[in-house]
């Protein structure tokens, strides 16, 4: 295809008919960091004829490709380190990519980190005049939305104390109203909003659900809250290791994300059992006792989970293996199950076993299991504990229905059970 037959970011996207107001085009960037200071000339000379460079080069960015579209509100997501918000101050213009192109129709106007642009040593008033400057805006520009921003930010009465007397939330909520009452086109929004208080996270939500109703304005959302993404965005990109993932349907992107959360967790686990030291729930008697999942643990009502119970015991007694599901969004315990499972197999198994979900609605759970000696099971309350799982050695597994509600489902002992399907002898 010939230049002159490219799309012109400028041009109106056939899909939706909405024009494309930021187009970011295989963009890279990294850094140096320094590994070794030459403390003088003759030292800088020895480290360059050894090939030591004194730095090494740190890749935070490859070939980022994606558009926005003028009315949307865009999520970015990724966890710390992914690359979020060196993508955001390239967009803002703080940074200059090495490698691709940032295209920006209209005026932008970004909030990334709380204090740039403001002087400690100014008042809250000269400090509303002096980011709206740095935002290009003219004195009369900002005069017009003085009132406005004082009033959203509630600090009448401080306006004329220095900047530094302001606790931190105070200065984030000038900040974000200098940010959002600015008459811009694109606003791009850090997670530096969550400094407020649970009065301002309400007037801040009533904003982003005025603002959704403007085709004219776009947000562009970072964020680790994945109900703020379901809740404010119609599209999003998920950002690992400074390359996106996944990019379009926000709830296909948010689930992406807690899926990615739970896997860096169950490697976490995975590290710490090659280690020998006994972690709280396990001992000398049981050295392993962890819940692993064998399904994918993003799943709808629809599935099974699938899991196993894996264990070490040095012992010769019979045990059982209460089971129970933690709800870790809502809280509460909606299925436990006490003398279920009788287990007469000491050594290092894997027992596998199948919950299914039908009964689920949207949430986020957890399974936790421990290793008891119960002499009667007529009377569960009078046990022998041997292990228990911690939070890091149970099993986190997420239930997502697109368009169902976030209540919890009706689960007890009665309606549901959690399936045995076999064992596995480990030795």
């Amino acid at each position: 295809m010939q230049d002159d037959e490219r799309k012109s970011t400028t041009e109106v996207d056939q899909s939706d008919g909405r024009p494309v107001v930021l187009s970011i085009d295989h963009v890279a960037k990294s850094f140096r960091l320094p590994t070794e200071q030459a403390t003088g000339l003759k030292q800088a000379f020895i480290n360059w004829t050894k090939g030591i460079k004194g730095y090494r080069e740190q890749v935070v960015l490859k070939d980022i490709s994606f558009q926005v579209h003028q009315g949307d509100f865009f999520g970015v997501v990724g966890r710390n380190g992914s690359g979020k918000s060196t993508l955001l101050k390239i967009i803002s213009g703080i940074y200059v990519p090495e490698h691709g192109s940032v295209d920006i129709k209209g005026k932008l106007v970004p909030f990334i980190e709380l204090g740039v642009g403001f002087n400690p040593e100014l008042t809250g008033r000269e400090n509303v005049f002096l980011n709206g400057a740095l935002l290009g805006f003219s004195h009369d520009q900002v005069a017009a939305m003085y009132d406005e921003i004082v009033d959203f930010a509630e600090l009448g009465e401080f306006m004329d104390q220095k900047l530094k007397n302001y606790s931190s939330g105070m200065q984030v909520r000038l900040a974000f109203s200098v940010a959002i009452k600015a008459q811009g086109d694109i606003l791009v929004l850090d997670e530096v909003l969550a400094v407020g208080d649970e009065a301002f996270q309400r007037k801040c939500d009533n904003f982003f659900t005025e603002i959704k109703k403007d085709p004219t304005k776009t947000v562009i959302l970072v964020t680790h809250s994945m109900d703020s993404v379901k809740k404010y965005c119609n599209r999003a990109i998920l950002i690992r290791d400074g390359e996106i993932v996944a990019a379009g349907d926000k709830n296909e992107v948010a689930s992406q994300y807690t899926l990615e959360n739970l896997q860096v967790g169950q490697e976490k686990v995975e590290e710490k059992s090659e280690k020998q030291v006994h972690e709280p729930g396990l001992s000398d008697q049981v050295p392993l006792f962890r819940v692993l999942p064998v399904s994918s643990r993003l799943l709808t009502c629809d599935d099974a989970f699938e899991f196993d119970v894996e264990y070490n015991y040095l012992g010769d007694k019979d045990f059982y293996l209460p089971m129970s599901v933690l709800d870790t969004g809502r809280g509460g315990v909606p299925f436990d199950c006490g003398a279920h499972f009788h287990i007469n197999a000491p050594g290092h198994h894997i027992i596998h076993f199948s919950l299914p979900l039908k009964l689920f609605n949207d949430g986020n759970f957890r399974i936790t299991a421990s290793m008891r000696v119960i002499p009667d099971t007529n009377n569960l309350s009078d046990y022998e504990q041997l292990a228990y799982t911690n939070d890091e050695n149970a099993c986190d597994f997420v239930v997502r229905n697109h368009g169902a509600t976030n209540s919890a489902g009706l689960i007890n002992d009665r309606s549901m059970e959690i399936i045995r399907t076999g064992m596995e002898d480990m030795d």
